[in-house]
């Protein structure tokens, strides 16, 4: 339930006035997150696996379900910029990189820290597991025969297209699970400032990432770029990103690491993301207020669960760590 109220609703792509959609999204959303969870966890992969099975994720809903990667017309976006092959680069980099982040890491580290006992886990068995990805599959299904037929109706991607995308990602599968190394200890932690830091930090990464893959302000591409100079946020996006991934990976290897710090990291990184809504997303007053609503929600949401977190750390159960497996 957290990754359509996350990716959809508190970005304001799904506005507030319309938040009765979100139950068309469970789907997809919901389903597909909950088997990429199970795969990894069943074959005892990691982080690494998660996100490329977050790329394929994203092909799966842009690419074959909404058709947006190719599209001319749905949500503006081929006025981003740059296409290879056909395919919308910017928007295909901005979306890979927000679903990997606010679809699946996210709610699943929050899931996480909610019911301890259970992570590293399977949630389902194999039938459940089974039942998740035909779920997933219905999902893309009525993806597809909902937001394309009313905003780009009579729009079909090409056949190539959509075959390359079915590949992708069965190439992405077989690497995140069968060739991607199982949970490692990570080498050489890094030490980490306060949770006050993290909070600011995840925030304004956030921020900037926005501001470098989304247009605003009335800008027809990101960054305010024109023709191919779109290349050069692209760029410091995904260099944002790595470094980001790279610096949290070592930082949370470190024994000193709690759940109160991984929650100010996701914190910041949800009211940011909301925040970035308000300003590329909301289009009336209604969105406007509802987006403020949420992110005042999102604070007192992780408020409370800090105030958790804090009162089981001073009484200490037999729960794995957070950090080291989904």
């Amino acid at each position: 339930m957290l990754t359509p109220l996350i990716a959809e609703l508190a970005l304001g792509s799904t506005p507030v006035r319309m938040a009765w959609l979100v139950i068309l999204w469970v789907p997809i959303y919901g389903a597909g997150v909950l088997l990429i969870r199970e795969l990894v966890v069943r074959l005892g992969r990691g982080w690494p696996s998660i996100l490329l099975l977050a790329a394929a994720y994203e092909l799966v809903e842009d690419g074959i379900g909404l058709q947006a990667l190719t599209s001319s017309h749905l949500y503006n976006a081929a006025e981003w910029g740059l296409r290879v092959f056909g395919i919308n680069a910017p928007y295909w980099e901005a979306n890979v990189i927000y679903h990997a982040i606010f679809t699946v890491a996210i709610p699943i580290t929050l899931t996480n820290l909610l019911f301890p006992t259970h992570r590293g886990r399977p949630y389902l068995g194999r039938p459940g597991t089974v039942v998740a990805g035909v779920v997933a599959l219905i999902g893309v299904g009525v993806l597809r025969l909902s937001v394309p037929v009313s905003e780009d109706p009579g729009y079909q991607a090409p056949l190539p297209f959509v075959l390359g995308s079915i590949l992708a990602v069965v190439a992405l599968g077989v690497i995140a699970l069968a060739v991607v190394p199982r949970v490692r200890p990570i080498p050489n932690p890094l030490r980490f400032p306060s949770r006050a830091w993290l909070f600011g930090g995840a925030g304004l990464g956030v921020l900037v990432f926005f501001v470098l893959t989304f247009p605003m302000f009335g800008s027809r591409q990101p960054a305010f770029t024109h023709g191919p100079v779109v290349l050069l946020p692209m760029v410091a996006a995904a260099a944002l990103v790595a470094a980001g991934y790279i610096t949290l990976r070592r930082m949370s290897a470190s024994p000193a690491w709690t759940e109160r710090h991984t929650l100010a990291v996701i914190a910041g990184a949800l009211i940011a993301h909301s925040m970035g809504g308000l300003v590329v997303m909301a289009h009336t007053t209604i969105d406007r207020v509802g987006l403020i609503a949420i992110i005042a929600i999102t604070g007192l949401a992780t408020w409370l669960l800090n105030r958790r977190l804090r009162h089981r750390e001073h009484t200490p159960e037999n729960i794995p760590a957070v950090t080291r497996t989904p």
